[in-house]
């Protein structure tokens, strides 16, 4: 079976994930903080465009708002669009949807309304600050919680401004007669002579609005990478607490969570061990599907547990067809063994419901055996890079070699004298004579229920 030796595993962070990580309880946080995020964008987007759109009707209330109208438009259709493809990690189609976004914005900005029928200088655009708009592209991606994405619209933003403003200054309609005019007005002073020349796009403010805009961008990464750091933080305590909860009871799994390392100070005190097994197992388990193999061990082990966890007592490990629980470990109690007894007790009813189903359904019965001794146990962290919670000494021993004479003595169960003293007796079960117990140098005094 196991030698005095028991390792329970808790799993600890040894190292810090760069990337996205592994484990389900982050992925899970990071997913689920992504659709939250993508959701608030895509409202957020459709609020601040839609302020936006009233401002604009506002501010020119000519037929000629349509296309801005319209072009707000497809900027929520593209936000709609990103939220459906949005999801943790790189996702080629989110990026796409993001450079379309971004290029879209900047065609809105710089490319001249078409249904304008006022005649200007193209340059003339930058005149109203329009720039300023891409950061509601910039603050809607802050809450998509991805730094990277971030990066991507300070260094595409700065891209496309700067290329549409080359071609603004190539291709851009103008009107030499105005630059004429701004020179004849300021003939001393050039600069306040460019400052006023609808013809000059005015390449010094265009670079540092580029500028400003990406060391924002990269500010905000920086938060958002914090942000995203805690969300794993939370995430591996959820998986560490899921872990706890594997082994320990809820109760102890409350007062664990509130404590700092309470596992890894190595200490030694007086604890139950309760061994559990199905005897003949094997012999039942030989030329059976397995799949039903399978299914047995599920119901068997699932109403153990839940009697383990009923009675406040320790899952240690599952152990093929058996188990081990303790019951006083980690932090011990004045009632441990009688909880260790009264467990056992509740295991054999669940066990006589289970056999009851198991004829109803026409299978064979499930003879489960089981052997509990009270003494003193050493607990503590072992292992190097993983760290294993491991109850050793030879009430671990004494425990399990009671479980497997259960067989020889034709009882169900056997309790030591010192884990039935501890819990104050127990009705069903009768004391026998001093049995020799393998490794035990004196015959100890036992209780058995048939």
């Amino acid at each position: 079976m196991v030698d005095a030796s028991s390792a329970l595993p808790i799993s600890r962070r040894t190292d810090r994930e760069d990337e996205i990580p592994a484990h389900r309880h982050a992925q899970e946080a990071l997913a689920r903080n992504k659709r939250e995020g993508m959701d608030l964008a895509v409202k957020a987007r459709v609020g601040a465009l839609s302020v936006t759109a009233v401002m604009l009707v506002f501010l020119n209330p000519n037929w000629d708002v349509i296309w801005y109208l319209f072009l707000l438009f497809c900027l929520v259709l593209v936000g709609l669009a990103q939220r459906r493809v949005g999801r943790v990690g790189q996702s080629r189609a989110e990026l796409a949807l993001l450079f379309a976004d971004l290029l879209l914005m900047t065609l809105a900005l710089l490319v001249p309304n078409p249904l304008q029928t006022e005649v200007m200088p193209t340059a003339l655009i930058y005149n109203f600050e329009v720039f300023q708009y891409f950061f509601i592209i910039l603050a809607a991606g802050v809450l998509t919680y991805s730094w990277r994405t971030i990066i991507a619209i300070g260094n595409w933003t700065m891209a496309m401004w700067l290329a549409g403003t080359l071609c603004v200054w190539w291709f851009g309609r103008t009107f030499p007669g105005l630059t004429d005019a701004a020179n004849a007005m300021f003939p001393n002073h050039p600069d306040l002579a460019q400052l006023f020349d609808p013809n000059d796009v005015n390449w010094d403010l265009r670079f540092q609005q580029v500028v400003v805009f990406l060391v924002v961008a990269l500010i905000l990464a920086v938060a958002v990478r914090r942000y995203q750091m805690l969300v794993l933080d939370s995430a591996e305590m959820a998986r560490e607490r899921t872990n706890l909860a594997r082994y320990f009871s809820p109760s102890m799994v409350e007062e664990l969570s509130t404590k700092d390392e309470p596992l890894g100070q190595i200490r030694s005190h007086d604890a139950a061990v309760l061994f559990v097994d199905i005897a003949g197992f094997t012999a039942y388990a030989d030329g059976r599907p397995a799949e039903e193999v399978i299914e047995t061990l599920r119901a068997f082990h699932a109403r153990m547990e839940s009697e383990v966890f009923a009675h406040g007592g320790t899952l240690d490990k599952y152990l093929g067809d058996g188990l081990m629980a303790t019951f006083g470990t980690p932090l011990p109690s004045d009632d441990d063994a009688a909880r260790a007894v009264a467990c056992v007790l509740g295991m054999m009813n669940r066990m006589r419901a289970l056999n009851d189903d198991r004829r109803a359904d026409g299978l064979p019965e499930i003879d489960a055996r089981f052997g509990l001794h009270f003494g003193p146990v050493v607990l503590g962290d072992i292992g190097a890079n993983r760290m294993e919670f491991a109850v050793l000494g030879d009430t671990v021993n004494v425990a399990n070699r009671l479980e497997a004479m259960t067989r020889s003595m034709g009882v169900r169960a056997i309790v030591s004298d010192a884990a039935m003293s501890a819990a104050g007796g127990a009705d069903g079960f009768h004391r026998v004579s001093d049995q020799v117990v393998r490794g035990v140098a004196d015959p100890l005094s036992v209780w058995v229920m048939d």
